[in-house]
């Protein structure tokens, strides 16, 4: 039983001369006591298996494939893993994953970053360890010859490398956004916007409807924050050329991961395995 809950049965009592006086500067001054954080309600388990099939569901009927479909979605899992243990390590936890039928997934922590540089390495980490689902599926690949599971390692990559796209609310805008804030406040907002727009022309063109309009309600709440990254301050120097190099390695490594997928499939060549990867995006 809390506190809370117990009732105050000490009668009041007259104050005494050693009690401080409420215009005592020291009173005055004493910090008051942090609010309570609420601990918000878990995801009921109906509802994250509802979600989880929902999701699932869609993903065949997309793909067409049932191992492609279950790529991608331990994929997902894993990916949004990757950004729930960075908070927890942040001390922004206990962190929850959410599957978004239709969408994708989410991981929500309790607490607000530290810094930007927290920020920044919670961002990479969901991509950077989302690529470690791979490994299963390039091994039965490996073990049995069949490219569908090759198709599923692929498919991985690419949302791990999509993500990295610096459009909101990907994790790409969470982790270049700041570098660009850094240089001015105002050349997140102009580059965010330009590349929020371009994706969401790209959704509608290649008959992604649904990710095209949750890209277009995640601009338009861009635009009404006006200039970001003033409760937590910005980054400096240092952790902003460090936090491009990262983003730029994480891309590397995501698109190497992605490419090297395809090879087999294309008997090793580069140019042909980048022209498969584009014609999987929409892109001829």
């Amino acid at each position: 039983m809390s506190n809370i809950d117990t009732p105050n049965r000490t009668p009041d009592r007259i104050p005494g001369p050693w009690d401080p006086k409420p215009e005592d500067p020291a009173v005055r001054a004493a910090p008051a006591a942090p609010a309570e954080i609420p601990v918000e309600k878990d995801q009921s388990l109906v509802w994250a298996l509802l979600s989880t099939a929902l999701m699932g569901g869609f993903l065949w009927w997309i793909t067409g494939s049932a191992i492609v479909a279950g790529a991608v979605l331990i994929g997902l899992f894993v990916h949004e893993a990757g950004h729930a243990l960075a908070m927890n390590k942040m001390g922004m936890g206990p962190a929850r994953i959410y599957i978004i039928p239709f969408l994708g997934g989410l991981a929500k922590a309790r607490r607000e970053p530290k810094s930007e540089w927290d920020g920044v390495l919670v961002s990479l980490a969901g991509p950077a360890f989302g690529l470690l689902a791979m490994i299963p599926f390039v091994g039965v690949w490996m073990a049995t010859g069949q490219g569908e599971w090759l198709m599923g390692a692929f498919f991985i990559a690419m949302l791990n490398l999509v993500n990295l796209v610096p459009a909101p609310p990907l994790d790409g805008s969470r982790a270049l956004g700041p570098v660009l804030t850094r240089v001015h406040p105002r050349l997140e907002q102009i580059v965010l916007l330009v590349i929020g727009v371009a994706v969401v022309w790209w959704g509608l063109s290649t008959g992604r409807f649904i990710l095209a309009a949750f890209l277009a309600l995640s601009v338009l709440a861009h635009l009404k924050r006006g200039v970001w990254r003033a409760a937590w301050g910005t980054l400096s120097w240092p952790e902003a050329g460090k936090s491009l190099v990262l983003y730029l390695l994480t891309l590397a490594v995501c698109a190497a991961a992605a490419l090297g997928a395809l090879l087999p499939m294309v008997g090793g060549d580069p140019a042909g395995a980048v022209s498969l990867g584009l014609n999987s995006l929409g892109v001829r």
